[in-house]
């Protein structure tokens, strides 16, 4: 599923029109985005929540030439399923 997708599915389930779907929808990842750029975890109840991971700078190696190469520290985006989620998706 994609994001014209979600916002299909959105706009039908709560009966919006796709505009207000799309509105919607992006508001929610832009305010998502905002807490996790503010360092905040988002928990959404019954879903799962997204925390900022710092990710150590690493040696690693180009599987071209097997040359060493320096990967520097980043941050990452990790999403870990609630319960309920899990549940679900393993039927």
């Amino acid at each position: 599923m994609n994001k014209a997708d979600l916002v299909e599915k959105v706009a039908a389930e709560a009966r919006l029109t796709k505009k207000d779907a799309q509105y919607a929808t992006e508001v929610v990842f832009e305010k998502i985005l905002e807490a996790l750029v503010a360092g905040e975890e988002v928990k959404i109840a019954g879903f799962g929540s997204f925390v900022v991971k710092e990710r150590a700078a690493r040696v690693g190696i180009n599987p071209t030439t097997k040359e060493k190469i320096e990967i520097p520290a980043m941050k990452a985006v990790v999403f870990k399923a609630a319960k309920p989620a899990k549940d679900k998706v393993n039927g």
